[in-house]
């Protein structure tokens, strides 16, 4: 398991996750703009994991420019609620106590993915076939990782035989990262592209299908990676439990519905590099009724 951030000599030193598999380069950041860059362009991300490099970004801020750096922090990326909730986490705490205040944060995150995932192994039989999307592991946390912390959780019960890995599109975290880590951590996978999802499904494939969350609104409409809300759909018209895997801090009262969560759209260039028009959501919303049970710290809540 690697750690994508931690602090070091005063600054917040991060893996730069644009560059793997391929290169593991390490990127120092000692300004909040820089971090707030980091996690605008993607090279920190994962909602948890997002949440604590923002913290420690306002960390890095001088008196000054306090609350001005905690705005630009809390902007940079629209959709996930731990973001926001970080930074209000360490605003409040001021800059005399904004470091201390988020190795809390970095500290309870942690906590949060072990016993998600204790909780979420629970709910496996026995060597089942399991499809994920997007990437939930520890790149995406400060911990052992939501989704696929619950999965490796199962897998050491012998509870899973293999793992369907999307490819998720359009930047391929999951051919990249999941696909990256299950590899580390030696358990069986297949990467499968992002439409495949219900041809798997009606050939009695997929067990059970578990994600991770970026938002999840009052009601338990769920925001996650684009490709998900489709998931969710087939899972339901074949029988097959849908999981989400998140910590209490995802969960945003003050989002009513899911139709209140603002979805963020990423450059065109991302999915149509030849230049035509494009639209590049980067999440989506699943109705609660479509999902079967919510895996958090504190346990599972069914639908």
């Amino acid at each position: 398991m690697i750690a994508p951030l931690h602090w070091e000599d005063e600054g917040l030193v991060l893996i730069d996750q644009t560059r793997l598999p391929g290169e593991e380069v390490w990127i120092r950041c000692t300004k909040p703009a820089e971090v707030a860059e980091a996690i605008a362009r993607l090279a920190v991300r994962g909602a948890p994991a997002i949440g604590v490099a923002a913290a420690y970004g306002l960390a890095l801020a001088e008196p000054a420019e306090f609350d001005a750096a905690a705005d630009l922090l809390a902007a940079s990326r629209p959709t996930a609620a731990n973001l926001r909730w970080a930074v209000e986490q360490v605003r409040a705490a001021g800059p005399e106590g904004a470091l201390a205040a988020a190795q809390r944060i970095e500290e309870q995150e942690r906590d949060a993915t072990r016993r998600i995932a204790e909780h979420g192994a629970a709910l496996f039989g026995a060597d089942e076939k399991v499809l994920t999307h997007c990437n939930t592991g520890a790149l995406a946390t400060t911990g052992c990782g939501t989704a696929l912390g619950v999965i490796e959780a199962a897998w050491r019960n012998g509870a899973v035989a293999k793992v369907w890995v999307d490819e998720t599109r359009p930047l391929n975290q999951g051919s990249r990262l999941t696909a990256w880590e299950l590899e580390h951590a030696g358990i069986p996978f297949q990467v499968v592209t992002d439409s495949s999802a219900g041809s798997l499904m009606s050939r009695g494939l997929v067990d059970r299908v578990i994600v991770g969350a970026d938002r999840i609104a009052a009601n338990g409409d769920v925001a996650n990676k684009i490709g998900t809300y489709p998931l969710a759909v087939l899972a339901s018209h074949h029988g097959i439990p849908f999981v989400v895997a998140a910590p209490s801090s995802t969960i945003d009262p003050d989002t009513p519905t899911g139709a209140d969560i603002p979805i963020e759209e990423r450059d065109p260039s991302e999915v149509s590099p030849y230049g035509h028009p494009a639209a590049n959501y980067a999440f989506d919303v699943t109705p609660a009724a479509l999902v079967t049970a919510l895996v958090t710290e504190e346990g599972v809540r069914h639908a």
